[in-house]
């Protein structure tokens, strides 16, 4: 399973999970390091609409979240 390609530029964890470092890495092994990107919100959201539409605020497990952005488009 390959990492995430876009994990080093993912500004969710390289911003707002930097004072949670031990949730960020399970939020990395599950999405970014376990091969289930595709089932990351914030890997949808960027794939479908851009990184300029991810919201800062997106957690990876929103995916409910990232469903209703992406259909908004």
């Amino acid at each position: 399973m390959a990492d995430c390609e876009i994990i080093s530029a993912c500004l969710f964890f390289n911003d707002k999970m930097k004072d949670q470092p031990g949730q960020a890495e399970l939020f990395k092994r599950r999405y970014c390091k376990g091969g289930e990107k595709d089932n990351c919100a914030r890997y949808m959201v960027r794939n479908a609409l851009g990184k300029e539409k991810v919201p800062t605020d997106l957690f990876p497990n929103q995916v409910e979240k990232a469903k209703a952005l992406i259909a908004q488009k």
